[in-house]
């Protein structure tokens, strides 16, 4: 009785495994390639017959030092990987808590990694002590070694960054600092409010998409390094504008690699 119920299990098990986990996966990605083959395929964009991205993944578009290239829209920021956008988490360090092929900073609202030092809400002082002329939120950089350990006085205190005037090297990756950094690349006024996706980065890191309003006010910048009138970019930001899904749910948005191609193949 016991055997002939083993033998039962064991046949259904190998029935259950060989079905579940190879017949289904096969007949699935055989319909996906030949129903949905742009995105079975990863959704790849190609150039010329290379391949330069894909429509899912947002990449970054950097010089060799790492600064925004200013003839391309710039995508949102990423927390994934150390300079952002590393699917497969190949920028990763020990030091990064986190980091993997796909991650947000997975920061509460009120951490001043987030926004920043603000009275009344992560401090207790009625003024941000690191305060500085551009960003009265500064969260100072601490100093480090030669071996990139960070710095403490004799009495175990912070040490932190400063510049050549005495101020406070803030952390470029709160949102006020993010945000002094977009206006003073895209040249608008230092009050100028900023879209919320142009400072903080998505839940997956990968975002390829940006809003509309942020394309709109990169657009004068991108048009003046290419030399080309802002109308003209302006109309290829309208052009490559996706709506809604579904035509209600979410915001329009952007593909920042669509659109930067399309820029390339504007004569």
């Amino acid at each position: 009785m016991i055997r002939r119920q083993l033998v039962a299990a064991v046949v259904l098990t190998a029935i259950v495994a060989v079905t579940l986990g190879l017949l289904y996966p096969l007949a699935m990605a055989g319909v996906g390639a030949v129903a949905f083959p742009f995105r079975s395929g990863g959704s790849l964009i190609k150039q010329n017959g290379q391949v330069v991205g894909s429509a899912l993944i947002g990449q970054n578009f950097l010089d060799k030092d790492g600064n925004a290239l200013p003839q391309y829209f710039q995508p949102r920021p990423s927390a994934s990987g150390a300079n952002g956008y590393d699917p497969v988490g190949a920028t990763c360090t020990p030091q990064l808590a986190g980091c993997g092929a796909s991650a947000s900073s997975n920061l509460g609202p009120g951490d001043p990694k987030l926004v920043g030092n603000v009275p009344g809400l992560n401090i207790d002082t009625k003024t941000n002590p690191y305060a500085t002329p551009a960003d009265p939120w500064c969260v100072p950089v601490q100093q480090t070694d030669k071996n990139n350990n960070p710095v403490s006085d004799k009495q175990g205190n912070p040490v932190y960054q400063k510049d050549k005037d005495g101020n406070y090297m803030c952390n470029p990756n709160t949102v006020p600092e993010r945000a002094i950094a977009y206006r003073q690349l895209n040249n608008l006024p230092d009050k100028a409010k900023v879209p919320v996706d142009a400072v903080t980065a998505s839940a997956s890191g990968l975002d390829p998409d940006i809003s509309v309003a942020n394309a709109r006010l990169q657009a004068a910048r991108v048009a003046g390094a290419r030399k080309v009138s802002v109308q003209a970019v302006l109309q290829l930001v309208d052009t490559h504008t996706n709506n809604r899904r579904f035509g209600f749910l979410g915001e329009k948005t952007i593909n920042v690699l669509d659109l930067n191609l399309a820029l390339d193949n504007l004569h």
